[in-house]
C-alpha cells in the first residue's frame, strides 16, 4: 500500500491567453558569495536616503519613472537596488517599519532566485513583502505562499498599506472562495495563497486546457474550448515561498489529487465488505509497520482471505484488488488513530496535517481509505470520487520562472534543494546575538510519568513569572497533558487542530507572564509569540519539547518560538519511550534495559547519550526520506517523458 493521497473537488469551468510556466528543469546555480549582497544592502541604504527626502507628490512621480525604467531595462542589479529602496520606504510610510539590514539582505537573496535562511523572529514576513513588491513593480505576477488561510488573510490585509504606497495591491485566496473571487485575487499584482489552494487551482486550469504546456498544444486547445471561459491563474511567473523547507522537502511527495464525485453504489458495498473482513483477521494474518503506515498480509492472511471471499464474487475475484482493499481496511482499523491522524468535527472526518498539526477540511484520503475511516467512526459516508489530475510539489514548483523563498530551517536540506529545485541556500546571520539556553534532555518510561513530570516542571517555571509553551505530538497527547495540568490546578490553554479557529487569540496571549500553552506542531511555523510586560526580565519564554520528530528541522522550528530578536529564552526536551518514533531509535531500548536506572519514572540514561542517539536516528531518517523523494521524482519524470500529446503527466 502506498502513502495515502489527498484530494480536492474541482471548480466548474474557464478562455485562454498566455499562461507562462517553465518547461525545462531549473539550472543549478553557481556557489554564492556574501560579499555582493552586503554591497547591495549598502547601495539600498544609500538610495533610500533619496526617497526619504521626497514628499508624497514627488515620491509618486519618481515611482512612475522607476517603473517605466524597469519596464525598459528589466530587473538589472541597479534597478533591483532602486526598487528595493522604494519598497523599504513604502514599508516606513505605510507600516511605520524601517526594514533591518537582515531583511534587505533576505529580499536581495530571494530576488536572486535563491532561498534565505533567517532565524525565527527575524522578520521574514516583511522580507517576503519587499521581494514581492520588487517583482510586482517589474510587472511580474507574484504568488506569496504561506502556511495557512489565517496567515494568508493576515498578511495580505496587514501589508496592504505598504503595497498602496507603491501603487500596488494584494489579493488573497482562501479555501472558502468561489471561482470569480479567486480569479480576481490572482489578477492582483501580488496574491497571497496557500500552496495547496494554488496547486489545485493550477490543476483546474490544466484540466480545462488539456494539460497542454506547449504553444501549439495550447492554441489547439484554446480553439477547441472557445473564448467563453478564462483561467484562474495568470501562469507561474514568480513565487515567494514562506517556510520553504516544509513545502519543498517535508511535503514534497504528497500527491495532490483533483477529483470529482461519481455515483458508485457498488463501491460503498465493497468498502463495507472490506471493513467486515478486516475485523475477522487475527494478529497472525498481517504485519503492521507504524513508521510507514503500511500493513502487509502474511501467507496465512492471504490464504484466509482467499477462502473467505470465494463466495463473494464481483471485485473480490481479483487477488490484487482484494488484497489492496483489505490492507487499506486493516490500516484504517489499526494504524490511523482518532485525534492523532484525524479528528471528528460536525460528524465528519477531518485529516490532521502531520507537518503543521492543523486540520485540513476538504482533503480526503484516496483509494477508499477515507471511506473506511468513516465506517470505523460511524460517520456519514462521503460520495465516491474519481481522479481527474494529480501532481506533487516536487513537480509543481520547478515550473515557476522565478522561484525563491525563506525559512528558519534550511541548511540541513541545502543539497537536496539544489539538486531538485536548482535553489541555493544562503544563511543570514541574526541581527542580534542569540541568547537561547538549551537545557539537558530527559527520558521517561511512559507518557503518564512524563506528563506528571511536565506538570511539575511547568508549575515551577510559571512561578517565576515566565510563560511556558509545551509542544506535543498529537491532539490526543495535548489533551492528555491538558487533563493532567487541570488536575494539578494549573491554568493553561490548548492549541491544536480542534481549536485552530482560535489560533490567533491563543498565540496573542501565549507570552503573557505565567501563561501556559500546550500545542501541537501548529505553534511551530508562522507563529510569533509576543512577550508580555516583565517576561524578558524574568528570563523569557520557556519551551518544552515533548515530542520526537523525524526531522531535526521541525525540532528547530519549535525551539525557535523562544529567544527571538535577542530576547532571552530556554528550551528543553522531555520525552517518553512510548511516544511515536522513540522506540524505533537504534540501541535506545537496549541501553535503557541494560544501563538505565529509573527514578520516579525517569530513565537515567545521560543527556549526552540520549542526544547522540536521537540525533543519529534523525540523520538516518533524513537520508532515507531523501532517497525516497529522489526515487519518486525520477519515476515521475520517466513517466512524464513516456507521454506524448497528453502533456506533463497530470
Amino acid at each position: 500500500m502506498s502513502v495515502p493521497m489527498h484530494a480536492r473537488a474541482p471548480l466548474p469551468g474557464l478562455a485562454w491567453g498566455s499562461y507562462p510556466e517553465r518547461r525545462e528543469a531549473p539550472l543549478v546555480r553557481w556557489p554564492w558569495s556574501r560579499a555582493p549582497y552586503r554591497r547591495q544592502v549598502a547601495a539600498v541604504r544609500a538610495a533610500l536616503e533619496g526617497w526619504r527626502a521626497l514628499d508624497a507628490s514627488a515620491f509618486e512621480t519618481r515611482l512612475r519613472s522607476l517603473r517605466a525604467a524597469i519596464g525598459r531595462d528589466g530587473l538589472t542589479p541597479q534597478r533591483i537596488v532602486e526598487a528595493l529602496a522604494v519598497a523599504a520606504e513604502g514599508a516606513r510610510r505605510g507600516l511605520g517599519l524601517d526594514p533591518y539590514d537582515t531583511q534587505l539582505h533576505a529580499a536581495l537573496i530571494m530576488l536572486d532566485n535563491r532561498l534565505a535562511e533567517m532565524a525565527t523572529g527575524e522578520g521574514k514576513t516583511l522580507a517576503a513583502a519587499l521581494a514581492a513588491s520588487v517583482g510586482a513593480l517589474a510587472g511580474t505576477p507574484v504568488h506569496v505562499l504561506t502556511a495557512n488561510d489565517y496567515l494568508v488573510e493576515r498578511d495580505a490585509t496587514g501589508l496592504a498599506p505598504l503595497y498602496q504606497c507603491l501603487g500596488l495591491h494584494a489579493g488573497h485566496v482562501t479555501g472558502t472562495m468561489d471561482e470569480a473571487t479567486r480569479r480576481k485575487a490572482y489578477a492582483a499584482p501580488i496574491c497571497y495563497v496557500t500552496a495547496r489552494e494554488l496547486v489545485f487551482d493550477y490543476l483546474r486550469d490544466g484540466q480545462r486546457r488539456g494539460f497542454a504546456r506547449g504553444d501549439l498544444q495550447r492554441r489547439v486547445m484554446a480553439r477547441a474550448a472557445g473564448d467563453a471561459v478564462q483561467p484562474l491563474l495568470r501562469g507561474l511567473c514568480m513565487a515567494v515561498v514562506d517556510e520553504a523547507d516544509s513545502l519543498l522537502i517535508d511535503e514534497a511527495m504528497m500527491p495532490l489529487i483533483l477529483s470529482r464525485q461519481v455515483r458508485d453504489l457498488g463501491a460503498r458495498a465493497f468498502l463495507w465488505q472490506a471493513w467486515s473482513l478486516s475485523g475477522e483477521m487475527s494478529d497472525l494474518d498481517y504485519r503492521v509497520d507504524e513508521s510507514t503506515k503500511q500493513v502487509r498480509l502474511t501467507e496465512a492472511g492471504r490464504a484466509r482471505l482467499g477462502a473467505r471471499v470465494a463466495a463473494l464474487g464481483g471485485r473480490w475475484r481479483s487477488p490484487r484488488l482484494r488484497e489492496e482493499m483489505l490492507t487499506l481496511a486493516l490500516t484504517a482499523r489499526h494504524v490511523y488513530r482518532r485525534d492523532v491522524n484525524y479528528l471528528i468535527r460536525d460528524g465528519q472526518v477531518e485529516i490532521i496535517d502531520e507537518i503543521t498539526g492543523r486540520a485540513a477540511p476538504g482533503r480526503v484520503w484516496s483509494r477508499g481509505l477515507h471511506g473506511l475511516v468513516e465506517l470505523k467512526e460511524g460517520c456519514r459516508p462521503s460520495p465516491a470520487t474519481e481522479t481527474l489530475a494529480q501532481i506533487t510539489f516536487q513537480r509543481f514548483f520547478p515550473r515557476y520562472h522565478r522561484l525563491c523563498g525563506m525559512s528558519g530551517t534550511l541548511r540541513e536540506a541545502r543539497g537536496e534543494l539544489r539538486e531538485i529545485y536548482g535553489l541555493d541556500v544562503v544563511c543570514i546571520p541574526s541581527r542580534l546575538p542569540a541568547s537561547r539556553k538549551s537545557l539537558p534532555s530527559r527520558l521517561y518510561r511512559a507518557r503518564q510519568a512524563l506528563w506528571d513530570a511536565v506538570a511539575s516542571r511547568v508549575a515551577d517555571v510559571r512561578r517565576t513569572g515566565r510563560p511556558v509553551l509545551v509542544g506535543t505530538s498529537s491532539v490526543a497527547d495535548s489533551e492528555s497533558l491538558s487533563a493532567r495540568l487541570a488536575a494539578a490546578g494549573i491554568a493553561h490553554r490548548v492549541l491544536n487542530a480542534r481549536f485552530d479557529e482560535d489560533e490567533a487569540a491563543i498565540v496573542a496571549c501565549a507570552g503573557a507572564p505565567g501563561q501556559v500553552t500546550v500545542a501541537t506542531n501548529m505553534a511551530g511555523r508562522g507563529t510569533d509569540i509576543p512577550l508580555g510586560a516583565g517576561v524578558v526580565e524574568a528570563g523569557g519564554l520557556h519551551v518544552m519539547c515533548c515530542q520526537f520528530n523525524a526531522s531535526r528541522r521541525i525540532d528547530r522550528q519549535l525551539e525557535g518560538r523562544c529567544a527571538r530578536q535577542g530576547d532571552p529564552g530556554s528550551v528543553e526536551r522531555w520525552i517518553s519511550l512510548d511516544l511515536p518514533r522513540v522506540a524505533d531509535v537504534p540501541l535506545l531500548a537496549l541501553l535503557v534495559q541494560r544501563r538505565g536506572t529509573v527514578t520516579d519514572g525517569e530513565v537515567g540514561l545521560g543527556a549526552r547519550t540520549l542526544r547522540v542517539l536521537l540525533g543519529w536516528y534523525q540523520w538516518r531518517q533524513a537520508r532515507q526520506e531523501r532517497r525516497v523523494r529522489r526515487g519518486l521524482l525520477q519515476a515521475d519524470r520517466e513517466w512524464e517523458r513516456g507521454l506524448s500529446f497528453g502533456g506533463p503527466g497530470e
